[in-house]
């Protein structure tokens, strides 16, 4: 990768990650607070949503940035190409590296190739807002896919302690949702996650996108 690109990469992911800061913040508040026992206004209503909000923006530049420069870096480094049938592998590989997580390895291959069939089907690079659309429905979709992990976590985070579930073990909490709850259980709550990080996905990456394509 060439000093540019990963200067380019640096700020555009830097600006991506503050972007959905700045944007989600309050709305992730106001859902947390609309979930309170306590009632809505009790928990603060629409009072001092935007609190916190400087240090998550400032705190998401650096994460964000490092994430892309090593995506970046990593599929310049096996330098496969868009076309090829092992892009996808590419793809993966560079997310994984990028974040330890299953959310990204999923939507980073999905959203490099809804990407390469658009342009290809119109014939030219695609603009940022339609990288955007792009991000927005990858999102949805590895949003969905996760969801039994989301709702493992949320009950190990809510569990007692000394409980099995506060053990951390993700199969065996996975298994006791699929014995009380079915499936319906492993994907309570996937349809406000869906629409809540497509939106992410459609700010982050076509903010990244956008940045990127100018500096460069």
């Amino acid at each position: 990768m060439e000093r540019r690109e990963f200067t380019a990469s640096l700020v555009a992911g830097g600006c991506a990650g503050m972007c959905v800061d700045l944007t989600l913040f309050p709305l992730d508040t106001i859902k947390t607070r609309l979930q309170s026992q306590q009632g809505f206004y009790r928990a603060g209503g629409f009072r001092g949503i935007y609190a916190g909000v400087p240090s998550a923006a400032v705190g998401s530049f650096p994460n964000a940035a490092a994430f892309f420069v090593t995506y970046e870096c990593v599929k310049s480094l096996l330098g496969v190409s868009s076309a090829s049938y092992m892009a996808p592998v590419t793809h993966m590989a560079a997310a994984s590296l990028g974040e330890i997580i299953p959310f990204s390895l999923v939507q980073f291959p999905l959203w490099e190739y809804l990407k390469s069939l658009w342009s290809l089907r119109q014939g030219h690079v695609l603009y940022s807002w339609q990288s955007a659309v792009c991000g927005a429905f990858a999102g949805g979709v590895a949003a969905f896919v996760t969801t039994p992990l989301d709702v493992a976590k949320t009950r190990i985070m809510l569990a007692k302690a000394g409980t099995r579930t506060a053990s951390g073990n993700i199969p065996l909490v996975l298994c006791e949702v699929w014995k009380t709850r079915g499936l319906t259980g492993l994907f309570a709550g996937s349809v406000p996650r869906m629409a809540f990080i497509s939106v992410g996905g459609f700010i982050f990456l076509g903010a990244y996108e956008k940045v990127r394509s100018m500096m460069l």
